[in-house]
């Protein structure tokens, strides 16, 4: 038996295990992103994130307000290379982009499951 056969990945977490209150805040965490931008999930996870019984949304407002800052720096540098004229096709791309994975992430969440967005400065640990 070699040294690695005890170390595994935590298993990921199983549909449903989170309370139906929990998904929906989650839900909200990440939908709130299309509308407010980083405001919404921050201050989902404010409110949230000094009781231990509410680890999943936590998690999930952590989540997306790290895409929102994402997405934050991403429209402010499209802004910037407007003048260049490359942002003029960079904008709608990262809204359409925003919109789309904040929807998934809202599905996701509703169904009690952790995602991870595919491109997200993970700047709140």
């Amino acid at each position: 038996m070699s040294e690695f056969d005890n170390v595994t990945a935590p298993p990921p977490p199983a549909a449903g295990d989170a309370p139906q209150d929990q998904r929906t805040m989650a839900l909200l965490g990440h939908l709130l992103g299309i509308i407010t931008g980083p405001i919404g999930a921050l201050i989902i996870w404010l409110v949230s994130k000094d009781d231990a019984s509410k680890g999943f949304v936590v998690d999930q407002s952590k989540e997306a307000l790290n895409f929102q800052i994402t997405v934050f720096i991403a429209i402010v540098i499209s802004w910037i290379l407007a003048f260049v004229l490359i942002g003029l096709l960079l904008m709608p791309l990262v809204g359409i982009a925003n919109l789309v994975l904040c929807i998934i992430a809202g599905i996701k969440a509703n169904n009690g499951e952790s995602y991870r967005y595919p491109f997200a400065l993970r700047l709140i640990k």
